[in-house]
């Protein structure tokens, strides 16, 4: 996943700016080429993987995760709800990867961290 906030190289800015009829939201969003597309099909990915995972993980353990994200270096960050639910997770470790292995997602790390 691209991480970035579209400023990088100001071509973001330029669009909005340069732009002289307002976009709504609901038009950036839907758009395939921008950066509030990209964003919005993050997080859409992110909620899906979190979904899966607790649909096809033990269901004893699925109320113990909170939300996944997915690091660039092939991490799967697993959100605990609770620091007793991250020590129950980190023993899944194996089951996680082969469950994003299972929707094409290459993992080859799982670290577990609980929800601030």
């Amino acid at each position: 996943m691209q991480q970035g906030t579209g400023h990088e190289n100001g071509i973001f800015i330029q669009e909005i700016m340069l732009n002289k009829h307002a976009k709504s939201l609901a038009e950036l969003i839907g758009s395939n080429n921008t950066e509030f597309a990209n964003l919005a099909d993050e997080a859409r990915l992110r909620a899906d993987l979190g979904d899966y995972l607790r649909k096809n993980i033990d269901p004893s353990l699925a109320g113990g995760i909170a939300h996944c994200n997915i690091r660039n270096d092939d991490t799967l960050i697993v959100i605990a709800t609770s620091p007793e639910w991250a020590s129950r997770l980190r023993f899944e470790a194996q089951q996680f990867i082969d469950l994003c292995r299972k929707r094409d997602i290459l993992i080859r790390t799982v670290k577990v961290r609980v929800s601030a």
